[in-house]
């Protein structure tokens, strides 16, 4: 079979959004320096597959992430104007301006759940991370970007253990009255199960946030990625981070691994009747294009079933 048996639920949304991070959270792990031409390929390859958001590279400090050293050559080959968004990530107000030099209209930023990850990648406590975001969010807003804001750790931290669901809340909630468009909630270690999922969404609705600003994040750690986008799903979540080949993990966290696949997001969607827009068969050829680039198997499973 190259496409599942189409069984729709009338319960779930009826379209869903992926956010592509190939590229970016995908790629940044990787030990082996990418060349500038292959990244250009990957990114073209996933625009031409119909994936509708594609995060191209971020704008933090090659000492930090060699790897995405080059976002500056990267971004200047890209088509920043063109249908597909094509977002980076800023960590500071450096990056922003880099961004902003380079004709960027769409950027992130990336906070944190927790002390520890704070201490650990963003050199700033839990509560002073909001003023260092403070300055970006405001000055990408006047000069009319949109702002997309992660939070990590967000069910569990490799030094603290299980994160409590009010401080998550807390954390994104107020990332989100700085004035950023959307929240992507980050299972950075692949801890989180299905009930987490659901109470971390309910607790944020009892907030005031609907599912409309959220979107998910999951790591496949430990095999929970897809029930844990099944779960969201079923509670109204329409938008989801996931990453071409299961590419990525996390240069400050050795204890994650690859990202949600998109093709195992894409063979799920599908097979629910839920739309998506992704040409399955070219984002395969995608995948397994840049597992030879790589050098490495894929780790999703549709892409082994498939190729």
């Amino acid at each position: 079979m190259t496409a599942p048996m189409i069984v729709g639920d009338p319960s779930l949304p009826e379209t869903v959004t992926i956010y592509e991070v190939g590229p970016r959270d995908g790629l940044q792990n990787e030990a082996a320096i990418v060349p500038l031409a292959a990244k250009v390929e990957f990114i073209t390859r996933l625009i031409g597959a119909g994936l509708p958001i594609v995060e191209a590279t971020s704008f933090v400090h090659p000492t930090w992430v060699p790897q995405l050293a080059d976002a500056a050559d990267l971004v200047a080959l890209l088509p920043l104007s063109g249908a597909t968004p094509l977002p980076v990530l800023v960590p500071n107000e450096r990056g922003l301006d880099r961004a902003l030099d380079a004709g960027c209209r769409h950027v992130a930023i990336f906070g944190s759940a927790t002390e520890s990850f704070a201490q650990k990648n963003l050199h700033a406590s839990l509560d002073s991370q909001f003023a260092m975001f403070e300055p970006v969010v405001g000055r990408a807003r006047e000069a009319g970007v949109d702002v997309r804001a992660y939070v990590s750790m967000c069910f569990g931290d490799p030094w603290e253990g299980p994160v409590p669901i009010d401080q998550v809340v807390s954390v994104g909630t107020r990332l989100l009255d700085l004035g950023a468009s959307q929240l992507s909630i980050g299972d950075t270690i692949g801890v989180g199960t299905a009930a987490h999922v659901a109470e971390l969404i309910g607790a944020f609705a009892t907030a005031g946030v609907g599912v409309e600003r959220l979107a998910m994040h999951f790591h496949d750690t430990y095999g929970q990625a897809l029930a844990n986008a099944y779960a969201a799903l079923r509670l109204g979540i329409t938008t989801f981070d996931a990453s071409a080949g299961g590419l990525g993990g996390c240069p400050y966290a050795v204890s994650a691994t690859g990202n949600l696949a998109t093709e195992d997001l894409v063979w799920m969607l599908t097979g629910l009747g839920i739309q998506h827009g992704v040409d399955l068969d070219a984002l395969v050829r995608t995948s397994v294009w840049m597992s030879g680039v790589l050098g490495k198997q894929p780790a999703s499973a549709v892409v082994r079933a498939l190729s």
